[in-house]
């Protein structure tokens, strides 16, 4: 049976459409109504839940101009840690009335706490689970605090190699985590796709025997969409209004209608894997008879040898089928047979199926 946990009342494993999270991360750009609408549009979009993310610069960081402090290229080139965490981070007081407006709106939400005081404060607010971000994923201390609250976890695994996911897991389990989840996740802000991987879901499926999911940071859909295929049970990909906000994490967020599309296609995929099956399937049952099948092709008396000649194997099915052929040919016909009529049993002398 395939590892399963719940969220909320809602069922994650193999045998559920995948969970869908909807990262807000810094798209709010400083304003609480930005992060109030975009919940309302995870919402509307079809997605199972909506993530925060609850630091300060000060607990995420030091405040120091040393250059071990300072983004060296990328998509934040030059920037102070501090700085940008100061910009990008969710305001502590906001939290209520985003976790009020999330359950109101009846969307699941938690968040990736990165210390232990933002701990306590999403148990204050009573957090239904925890995300650990793929960067805490080593700081096995924080991950036992969570663990002991006994909500359900996921770990992302960016940058973690085998030994560190199991070390991280091992902490979860021995803290009290019972419903724990991993992530596999490359990051990369944006990551290509071409450095993803996915085949190690599969391999971290049946390493762990966790469930297994994909932390997305690619620019499309595309890549969670074939994880599904490959295994995943959660795709948590990063949401926005507007690309073009301007914000640090707006250029490789889902607008609306990519979440949207994201939510309908999983399911779809999710769909369409079903189990294995060989046997006719309802939607062909109509076309049964659209299949070949042997039919005369001349007139025949009663007594008279059927001959290559006098046979066919054509559209539609209502005949014997063509693998008869050589059964049909050089036996009798019992009566008088029409042109193009189906050849059936009991017109020949003899025949058995």
């Amino acid at each position: 049976m395939s590892p399963t946990i719940s969220i909320a009342g809602r069922p994650i494993g193999a045998s559920h459409a995948p969970y869908i999270i909807a990262e807000l991360s810094a798209n709010h750009n400083g304003k609480l109504e930005t992060a109030l609408k975009i919940i309302e549009a995870a919402k509307r979009a079809g997605a199972d839940a909506v993530k925060l993310q609850t630091y300060t610069a000060d607990t995420i960081t030091l405040d120091s101009d040393d250059e071990a402090f300072r983004i060296q290229g990328g998509l934040w080139d030059g920037r102070r840690l501090y700085d940008l965490y100061q910009e990008a981070h969710l305001p502590w007081a906001w939290h209520a009335p985003l976790f009020e407006h999330a359950r109101k709106l009846g969307i699941t939400i938690f968040s990736s706490p990165f210390d232990n005081s933002a701990v306590d404060l999403l148990e204050g607010l009573n957090a239904p689970a925890y995300k650990i971000a793929s960067f805490e994923a080593v700081d096995l201390p924080l991950i036992r605090y969570v663990a002991a609250t006994g909500k359900p976890m996921i770990i992302s695994t960016g940058m973690a190699d085998g030994d560190e996911i199991q070390e991280a897991i091992t902490a979860a389990r021995e803290a009290g985590c019972k419903e724990l989840a991993i992530l596999h996740c490359v990051s990369g802000y944006p990551a290509p796709a071409c450095e993803y991987n996915l085949r190690t879901m599969a391999d971290i499926s049946q390493r762990f025997g966790l469930v297994t999911g994909l932390s997305d940071h690619t620019l499309d859909n595309t890549t969670a969409i074939v994880s599904v295929a490959l295994g995943a049970s959660i795709i948590e990909k990063h949401f926005t209004l507007d690309r073009r906000g301007g914000g640090p994490d707006d250029s490789f967020s889902l607008e609306p209608s990519e979440l949207e599309a994201l939510c309908r296609d999983s399911k779809t995929a999710w769909s369409a894997l079903g189990a294995v099956n060989y046997g006719r399937q309802s939607s062909e049952q109509g076309n049964v008879k659209f299949r070949r099948s042997l039919y005369f092709v001349n007139n025949l008396q009663p007594g008279q040898v059927v001959t290559a000649q006098d046979i066919r194997s054509v559209r539609p099915g209502y005949g014997l089928a063509p693998k008869e052929w050589d059964k049909v040919v050089g036996r009798t016909v019992a009566a008088h047979v029409q042109a193009n009529t189906p050849v059936s049993a009991e017109m020949l002398v003899g025949y058995e199926r």
